[in-house]
């Protein structure tokens, strides 16, 4: 609830914001339009002087020449942004700034605006469904054939799975030169918004004592990260060495929960093995020695999977019954369960049927494999069409239907060749399969899942970038503020509330210990694999300008609650109560404010 009312307010602040901004632009702050302009109000003439006269601006340190668009008339702003190469948008399927300044009157630029946050709406649900149904799900079919161990898997796979949409957004914001602000707002907006807000909310629900050594060794490794980037913002470059060292130092925070975990392993066996034999050498001692672990918190879920799958056998038919092809692929088809939508409540069942259309259309495209059913869901029919349609959407998504729409000898597009060589390979399938049995390559269907889903998520992440960067354009607003809020909020708001239903159901450890290790490859991978792609797209050396006094509040703030954090925590016993709880839900509320106030101007340097 208290996210809810952050959000709505900052949404109300925006609104008037946009209102000010369009309303002073519309005025004729730019030039006055010549008699000799064209009939849709185009003058290039003119354009190209105001861009001149605002080289100055662009030397104090704004890179981005579309900017200073809403410093135009409104009748100019169109050309301008047809004219500037910085607000071609090439990574998105669809240029905002045209559709902003293009598609509709001057007038109804905030009609414009509302549609754009309605898709943005969208485009988490889409990030939030891909992620949590088809993305990770992929990834635990995967690490159980690999027959990784739990703290590998959890390190590994399930902190992509859990921050696939953070760290997808932050790549795709840190490979583009004007939207890394973007990204640095969103990590360090998101580590702030997981360490006070998530935290705190999970010890207003069920206080808890946290674990010592896990949850110091995740503080210690994500302040060593925020601490590494704060010097690379200082300096304002980054080096191949440096962003390879983000990647190194995953590597080396993985290698330690590896290690971690294997001496508590031998210890709590020795333990065990010394308790059997001092109860063996006392004479009349009957007691038998409990085994304590650390994952108390995995027990009772695996209970609920064994009364789950009891409930679920009830429903099984008791002769033996032959589905039809067909009524495989509807019933595959279908996202709503007939007896989930009994159990619930009329607003649950209002967001489903909402949500439903982007599900069918990820059912269609994106296959799952899931090892714990008995047939491992093996739909024939369906997964047969997911050779068709998997592949149609790796190539049209793959930067934004560049490759897929290409003419082979100008004549023929790679679309159509991927369409053939999916329907070739779905006929061989269909006709040396049955639908009662897998096939044993069906793991494979694991590996195609999960790149689709991968690019799903990625293509949606570019969108969301470019949506905020017109909204920071048009708005006047810096994007680390567009990516401490709506991006940091839209990718982490999901995980809060995951995580308080898990601290109400009694496992406030397993929550809390989700938020420091996704936030840790979040940073670590998403700089690492950006920067990365910048370098092979543009040079050697990335330029990372910090946006003001906003990224040092940035900076400062989550380096301030990792320190409460570090020196609090020990000194209440790691025991995290409610007033520790209302500490760090007011100390979120107030780096808000600051932000705000930062953002519009009421605190400068």
């Amino acid at each position: 609830m208290i996210s809810r009312v952050v959000f709505i307010s900052v949404l109300l602040l925006l609104w008037c914001h946009c209102r000010h901004v369009l309303g002073s632009g519309d005025s004729g702050t730019g030039i006055v339009p010549s008699p000799d302009r064209s009939a849709d109000g185009a003058d290039l003439l003119s354009v190209g002087t105001m861009v001149d006269t605002h080289s100055a601006m662009l030397r104090q340190g704004n890179t981005d020449e579309c900017d200073i668009v809403m410093n135009l008339s409104a009748a100019d702003r169109c050309a301008f942004v047809k004219a500037t190469p910085d607000c071609s948008m090439e990574d998105s399927f669809i240029n905002y700034l045209k559709m902003a300044f293009c598609l509709l009157p001057p007038n109804l630029t905030p009609l414009t605006i509302t549609l754009c946050m309605i898709w943005l709406l969208i485009l988490f649900i889409v990030l939030g469904l891909t992620a949590s149904k088809f993305f990770c799900p992929n990834l635990s079919a995967i690490s159980s054939s690999l027959r990784l161990t739990h703290n590998v898997a959890g390190v590994t796979f399930l902190a992509l799975g859990n921050g696939a949409p953070d760290v997808f957004s932050a790549t795709v914001a840190f490979s583009r030169p004007h939207t890394a602000g973007l990204a640095i707002g969103a990590l360090f907006g998101a580590g702030i918004f997981v360490t006070t807000v998530v935290a705190g909310s999970v010890s207003l629900v069920k206080p808890f004592t946290v674990a010592s050594r896990p949850f110091l060794r995740d503080v210690i490794f994500y302040m060593a990260a925020v601490f590494w980037t704060f010097i690379i913002l200082y300096r304002g470059t980054i080096s191949l060495g440096e962003t390879l060292g983000y990647l190194g130092l995953y590597v080396v925070y993985v290698v330690t929960v590896i290690v971690s975990a294997y001496i508590y392993s031998l210890q709590k066996h020795s333990a065990t093995r010394s308790s059997v034999q001092s109860s063996t050498h006392v004479p009349g001692d009957t007691h038998v020695p409990e085994l304590q672990t650390s994952e108390s918190d995995e027990a009772p879920l695996l209970s609920n999977g064994s009364i789950q799958e009891g409930y679920d056998s009830e429903y099984r038919p008791l002769l033996p019954y032959c589905e039809s092809t067909s009524s495989i692929l509807l019933n595959s088809l279908n996202p709503l369960d007939s007896r989930t939508w009994r159990r619930k409540t009329w607003r649950w069942r209002t967001v489903k049927i909402l949500k439903m259309p982007l599900e069918v259309l990820l059912l269609l495209t994106v296959p799952v494999v899931d090892p714990d059913k008995e047939d491992r869901n093996w739909r024939r029919p369906l997964n047969c069409l997911h050779l068709i349609t998997a592949p149609l959407v790796c190539v049209l998504t793959f930067s934004s239907g560049e490759y897929g729409l290409y003419l082979i000898e100008g004549q023929f597009p790679v679309w159509a060749l991927t369409l053939l060589f999916g329907l070739f390979l779905s006929a061989i399938v269909f006709l040396t399969t049955s639908n009662d049995q897998p096939p044993a390559y069906h793991l494979v269907f694991s590996l195609l899942g999960f790149v689709v889903s991968a690019m799903w998520i990625s293509a949606a992440a570019s969108e969301v970038v470019s949506i905020l960067h017109m909204l920071g354009v048009v708005l006047s607003l810096s994007n680390n503020l567009l990516g401490l809020t709506l991006l940091a909020w839209g990718n982490s708001i999901g995980d809060c509330f995951s995580d308080i239903t898990i601290a109400r159901q009694g496992y406030p450890r397993m929550a809390l210990s989700a938020c420091f290790g996704g936030i840790i490859f979040n940073m670590l991978i998403g700089v690492g694999i950006g920067c990365l792609i910048q370098m092979y797209n543009n040079e050697p050396v990335v330029t990372l300008e910090p946006e003001g006094l906003l990224t040092w509040v940035l900076a400062g703030s989550l380096g301030l609650s990792l320190v409460f954090s570090f020196i609090l925590v020990p000194l209440r016993c790691f025991h995290l109560g409610r007033t520790y709880g209302i500490f760090l839900l007011l100390f979120y509320a107030v780096f808000l404010l600051v932000a705000l106030l930062t953002e519009f101007g009421f605190i400068h340097t």
